[in-house]
């Protein structure tokens, strides 16, 4: 298996200084198909049944959340940010690295794996996986591309981030 991480840049001083930005681009221009495939396998056969839809977080959580949505034949919900899309819709403030935000999402059902694309302080993964509880959805499973390694362990509700790359 092609290491993954071998492809992601490091982007010093960005968005703001002191912040290491880790650029998946290059990542996902050359080696798209192995890193969704690298996704795919962090749920098990028997999980990828009981999903009934991929959620993915804005932005790049929607090209890996729609990609592995595609691979295995769901849907696919979008968690955007705040005024992005029609209502009705439910919303959540949350806190980011550098700032804060607001994560918003149309109601639905189903069981749900939630996708983004950095696990850093995990304060957007678990506003989304709120998100989700609120707008009805269940969340089975929560996925990242790259865990940065900033916080020990992290878990929402019981459930860990599972990741391909660490940091």
């Amino acid at each position: 298996m092609t290491d993954l991480k071998q492809f992601i840049r490091d982007v010093a001083d960005f968005p703001q200084p002191g912040i290491i930005f880790r650029d998946i681009a290059p990542l996902l221009r050359s080696h798209f198909g192995p890193t969704i495939d690298a996704m795919s396998g962090l749920l098990s056969a028997g999980e990828w049944r009981r999903i009934d839809a991929v959620a993915g977080i804005e932005s790049r959580g929607f090209m890996l959340g729609s990609a592995l949505a595609l691979k295995h034949g769901k849907g696919f919900v979008p968690i955007r940010k705040k005024g992005k899309l029609p209502p009705p819709v439910v919303s959540i403030p949350y806190q980011l690295e550098y700032g804060e935000g607001v994560l918003e999402m149309q109601q639905g059902s189903g069981r749900l794996l939630l996708i983004d694309d950095v696990l850093a302080t995990g304060g957007t993964l678990a506003a989304a996986a709120d998100l989700c509880l609120v707008a009805g959805y269940q969340v089975d499973a929560l996925g990242v591309l790259i865990d940065l390694s900033l916080i020990k362990d992290f878990r929402w509700e019981s459930q860990p981030a599972r990741t391909v790359i660490r940091y």
